[in-house]
């Protein structure tokens, strides 16, 4: 079968793509090298990934690039798993926390709020 194990290793990256909370998309603002063969990844829903905004492209760049980046996450994860700095538990706490201090602020402004990220950085940086 011509193009097995392609289909094969998009399955697998599709799953770890997925299971960090991502979703492939086509590039807004493109990746000039490889803008033909380039895709993002941007969070897959309301819930999933709270601090970034729902417009946010985390990765652009190709196939080959993404399993390197990853791999990056993984590595990283692992190792703050090993120093005690953090792990899933944790992870899903904070984003519990992220998710319910946006509830709070949607319902008083009375519209949704979500991704906080620039926004709090801005806000750091004027102070």
């Amino acid at each position: 079968m011509s193009g097995w194990n392609t289909i094969q290793r998009i399955k697998r990256i599709e799953e770890q793509v997925d299971a960090l909370g991502f979703k492939f998309s086509k590039p807004r603002h493109g990746d000039w090298e490889n803008e033909e063969r380039s895709l993002s990844l941007v969070p897959k829903d309301a819930d999933s990934l709270p601090i970034y905004n729902r417009e946010a492209e985390l990765y652009i760049g190709s196939l080959e690039q993404l399993e390197t980046w990853l791999h990056g996450v993984r590595w990283a994860r692992d190792y703050d798993m090993i120093l005690k700095l953090g792990d899933d538990e944790k992870r899903a706490k904070a984003e519990q926390k992220e998710r319910n201090r946006q509830l709070v602020r949607t319902l008083k402004e009375g519209k949704r709020v979500e991704g906080s990220v620039e926004y709090t950085w801005m806000k750091r940086r004027t102070q």
